[in-house]
């Protein structure tokens, strides 16, 4: 798949995702895009939202967080008015991740975002977790005909066929589904990995993960799993605080994790029985057969002054039965490699 001018099927797609690590200074978000591409992301990913675009100003328990998360005892208006990116900042970010060369979307979270980004030409569109059930927001963003990434954090199995089938009716099947688990940070034993093979097997879909733990292990899985899509939340350094610092890597931390994602790109290389020139010259050092005693010309050949050794300079050791009982055509040195040439 191709997100702008990034092909995942020849380079994994490794996003750094700002999210609200901002807090609210633009010189900020500025700086951190410097440190993401200094740390080898590829782009950077925002979230296109307002307070009253994603929830209501409503003082009902319901609209207040209470889930054993890092967010609970707050409003849902009050945290995403901290935490949104303002709308107008979006061109400045983008044009400046640009011109370092990166690739640079967003998050849409209703439609008037949607029609936002569409105006800035986005390479692409994700869709967070929670909007995986948002089947007519689904809908809305695929018909735009851009690449289109789903996380799947809180998706059951018929969630992701719904949305991946909200998609395909807009005539849109350029998408990537994300493994994710909705807990930040999420728990080693809760991230099921597995399931990125089984996604792309079963789905037939570009396949990726949606990183919230604090590992690094973690996106260097994925990859030998098949993930060509790395998301991960970035942060100029966690003691700034903010809605999302504890879950984001600082850039020494992401760059240890692109470094690693890039070494497991070469080590998985491609599938092959042909040897590297490497080693075909360390063949060299395989068993082969050889003189291993002084013999006369019509002495017979038996396991004693025949043996197999290192190096592999002589006849392969397949064909030692095969000429134990003939003799040799030539006088021969302890230590020559044995050939056709030398066997009656």
């Amino acid at each position: 798949m191709t997100i702008g001018n990034h092909n995942t099927d020849e380079k994994v797609l490794i996003i750094a995702e700002l999210s609200a690590n901002h807090n609210g200074s633009l010189d900020t978000a500025l700086r951190t895009i410097d440190a993401m591409k200094e740390s080898g992301a590829d782009a950077i990913k925002l979230q296109t939202y307002t307070p009253d675009t994603i929830t209501l100003d409503c003082d009902s328990d319901m609209f207040t967080i209470s889930q054993g998360t890092l967010w609970d005892k707050r409003k849902f208006h009050d945290l995403y008015a901290e935490a949104m990116t303002p709308w107008e900042w979006h061109v400045t970010l983008f044009d400046h991740a640009k011109s370092l060369g990166m690739e640079a979307f967003s998050s849409p979270f209703d439609p008037s975002a949607v029609d936002f980004l569409s105006e800035l030409e986005v390479p692409a569109y994700k869709i967070a977790s929670f909007e995986i059930t948002d089947i007519p927001l689904i809908e809305y963003t695929a018909v735009k005909g851009k690449p289109i990434i789903i996380s799947t954090g809180i998706a059951t199995l018929s969630d992701i066929e719904e949305a991946l089938g909200a998609c395909k009716r807009m005539g849109n099947d350029q998408i990537t589904l994300l493994k994710c688990t909705s807990a930040y940070p999420a728990a080693l034993e809760e991230m099921n990995l597995l399931t990125i093979a089984d996604m792309r097997n079963r789905f037939g879909v570009n396949v990726g993960l949606s990183d919230h733990t604090m590992s690094l292990s973690a996106p260097v899985a994925a990859v030998a799993l098949g993930a060509r899509v790395i998301e991960k939340h970035f942060i100029l350094d966690r003691g700034m605080g903010g809605a999302d610092s504890a879950f984001s890597l600082e850039p020494h931390e992401f760059k240890t994790m692109v470094d690693a994602v890039r070494d497991t790109e070469k080590l998985l290389g491609k599938i092959t029985y042909e040897l590297s020139p490497k080693s075909l010259k360390s063949r060299e050092f395989s068993r082969s057969l050889f003189i291993a005693e002084d013999v006369k010309a019509g002495e017979t050949i038996t396991a004693v002054n025949v043996r197999s050794v290192r190096p592999g300079f002589g006849l392969p050791p397949k064909y030692f039965q095969e000429i134990i009982g003939r003799s040799f055509k030539t006088d021969l040195l302890k230590g020559t490699p044995l050939s056709w040439d030398n066997i009656r």
